[in-house]
């Protein structure tokens, strides 16, 4: 009888820029922690949306846990989580969505195949990417740059990043330990 493997470290990045977008990543937290063991996310921030201007600003997040799904079969979830959500197959690339789910680290591998890129290749030029990754996890050695993503966080402009309040100016008290 073999054991079974320990669950691989993945980091995922969330977004959304249209309807209700806080009830949009908190469907994602909740979600991903029925599949992602000690899943931990970051503060949400708000963005402004890059690559294609004429659009509303972009709530952000990132949440790191472990799992035994393989690559594929977790990225098949997450498009699964996107499409409960509103969001269409096919879209205008960077444009406006309810949901947006990336793949952005998985353990230490590196992998390029059809649809599938990780690490998520244009991780290390978006702030609104590394800066709340950057606060769950600092130490992850992006196995492609062998760099850390604090060291690429800092890197990058926090320009168009900031903490997110809610329209009552609620506070920010999103980081959060899904699992308990």
């Amino acid at each position: 009888m073999q054991a079974e493997s320990p669950p691989v470290p993945v980091a995922i990045g969330l977004g959304s820029n249209l309807g209700d977008r806080a009830a949009h990543l908190a469907f994602a937290r909740l979600r991903l922690a029925e599949w992602i063991t000690g899943l931990t996310c970051s503060r949400v921030y708000e963005t402004r949306a890059r690559y294609v201007d004429e659009q509303p600003s972009f709530l952000n997040a990132c949440c790191v846990g472990g799992t035994r799904l393989s690559p594929g079969a977790l990225l098949g979830r997450l498009k699964g989580l996107e499409a409960q959500r509103g969001r269409p197959e096919e879209g205008v690339r960077y444009g406006p969505r309810t949901l947006d789910l990336d793949l952005l680290l998985y353990g230490e591998e590196v992998i390029r195949q059809p649809g599938l890129s990780v690490p998520h290749p244009r991780l290390p030029e978006r702030g609104f990417v590394l800066i709340p990754l950057a606060e769950v996890a600092a130490d992850w050695r992006h196995p492609g740059l062998d760099r850390t993503v604090g060291e690429l966080a800092r890197r990058v402009s926090p320009e168009g990043v900031r903490l997110y309040e809610d329209d009552e100016g609620e506070g920010n008290e999103n980081a959060t330990r899904a699992d308990g």
